[in-house]
């Protein structure tokens, strides 16, 4: 009896992801935080280009360029993320990146002149994007100061709010920017960024203790590391830190930076999607207004549902071999939209890319905080960042591809993006540097 009153109680008190979120200001004001994040950018993203031509007055063309800018956001992400691993002031800098947002988005509603969005979109809203970087490093901190057995859970539930924010955003953006014109929502989108802060309130994080095994309680006697399993049996386990005024050495990095580019290669298929499934759909497919509404929005979907169950698997087979199939589905992906011709194969390739999102957007962060433990800031600011060198990647492709290959057969680059992906993600998950 008092055996199965003992496993009840073990039972009532095991931890739980969803309730750490909720228990924690940290980890619940990240949370609301990212959702903002995500609901502001998403909304101001796709009304941009008609912001350019309807207000601005430029060419289409001219119009395109615009989304070239983000390529600075990497370097600007690199020195908030180096300047937060030398100082350990990660919501300080977060709230610096979240008004510097708001100015930017501001500056960008007051513009008269065609060069001013290029020049704030490059300068100041690339660094408001490390943001998000600088909450997931707080994050970290705060699970390795606790050593809590559901980190990877949590990191997944916040990161799912992100992935949220940009369901609702686009149409949210959409009906604000047709009752109220353009210029009112990106006023909206800078006080979404700055809202950023507020959930964080005076939030703090506690620094991890120095050499304390990672995954294991600080100051534990049973500190020794776990038996290992498929998904532990690879992962370091001990994580040394920068000091303050300390640099990160470069090779140091070249794991992350691998991984980095490979995901780089399977998230370059994202614009070329955005920018030409919906025109194929309608002009080759002749699919009703709904029918194509409903691929679009059902990759999402799959993506919020798939999110926890990734991270359910990753223990068992290990992130990287998990990673493995999510580029395989992006591959797949493709060629049912270069291949297939009909409404069924436009299905069957957004659910597939809702299991790339459902593995990449759960874990991807996790995974690049373990190939640079030493300075996690950097580490997730590098990853995060590499969206905007993806997405200058897949614009050019996209363009380059349809001119040469026509539609649907563009989808056949990033199809082959994605082989080389697969084949990468797979020879990093047999070296050294794998993480579980």
């Amino acid at each position: 009896m008092s055996r199965i009153l003992a496993a009840a109680d073990g039972v009532a008190v095991a931890p739980s992801a969803m309730r750490s979120v909720w228990r924690s200001p940290l980890y619940r004001g990240a949370t609301v935080a990212l959702f903002l994040s995500g609901l502001g950018a998403s909304a101001a993203a796709p009304q941009i280009t008609l912001f350019l031509v309807d207000d601005l007055h430029v060419s289409l063309t001219t119009a395109g360029l615009y989304y070239l800018t983000s390529i600075t956001a990497p370097a600007a992400g690199y020195l908030i993320g180096a300047r937060s691993d030398r100082t350990g002031k990660r919501l300080g800098l977060f709230r610096l990146c979240a008004l510097a947002g708001f100015i930017g988005w501001s500056a960008m509603a007051l513009s008269n002149q065609v060069w001013m969005p290029f020049v704030i979109s490059a300068v100041v809203l690339a660094f408001a994007g490390a943001a998000g970087s600088q909450l997931f490093a707080a994050v970290h901190d705060d699970l390795r100061a606790t050593a809590s057995p559901v980190g990877d859970g949590i990191v997944s539930i916040v990161r799912m709010a992100l992935t949220a924010g940009w369901i609702v955003g686009p149409v949210a953006g959409s009906l604000l920017a047709t009752a109220a014109g353009p210029r009112a929502m990106l006023v909206a989108t800078g006080v979404c960024t700055l809202a950023q802060i507020v959930p964080m309130g005076f939030a703090r994080t506690r620094p991890a203790p120095s050499g304390a095994p990672a995954g294991s309680p600080a100051g534990s006697p049973t500190a020794a590391a776990p038996e290992p399993t498929a998904a532990t049996s690879e992962v370091p386990t001990e994580t040394p830190v920068v000091r303050p005024g300390q640099r990160v050495a470069t090779r140091a990095m070249l794991p992350l930076l691998a991984f980095t580019g490979l995901y780089v290669l399977v998230y370059a298929g994202e614009p070329i999607k955005y920018g030409y499934l919906t025109i194929y759909m309608h002009n080759d497919l002749r699919l009703p207004t709904a029918v194509s509404g409903a691929v679009i929005g059902i990759q999402p979907l799959i993506e919020l549902i798939l999110m926890p169950v990734a991270v359910i698997v990753a223990r068992r087979i290990g992130m990287m071999r998990l990673m493995i199939f999510g580029a395989a589905f992006g591959v797949g992906a493709n060629l049912c939209f270069a291949l297939t011709g009909g409404a069924a194969g436009m299905f069957a390739g957004q659910i597939l890319m809702g299991g790339v999102w459902g593995v990449f957007a759960g874990l991807g962060i996790i995974v690049a905080q373990r190939l640079l433990p030493e300075a996690v800031a950097t580490a997730s600011a590098v990853f995060m960042s590499s969206t905007a060198v993806a997405s200058a990647l897949g614009g050019l492709t996209g363009s380059l591809g349809v001119a040469v290959l026509g539609l649907p057969h563009v989808f056949l680059a990033p199809a082959l993006y994605g082989i080389v992906a697969t084949v990468g993600i797979a020879a990093l998950s047999r070296s050294r540097h794998a993480v579980g």
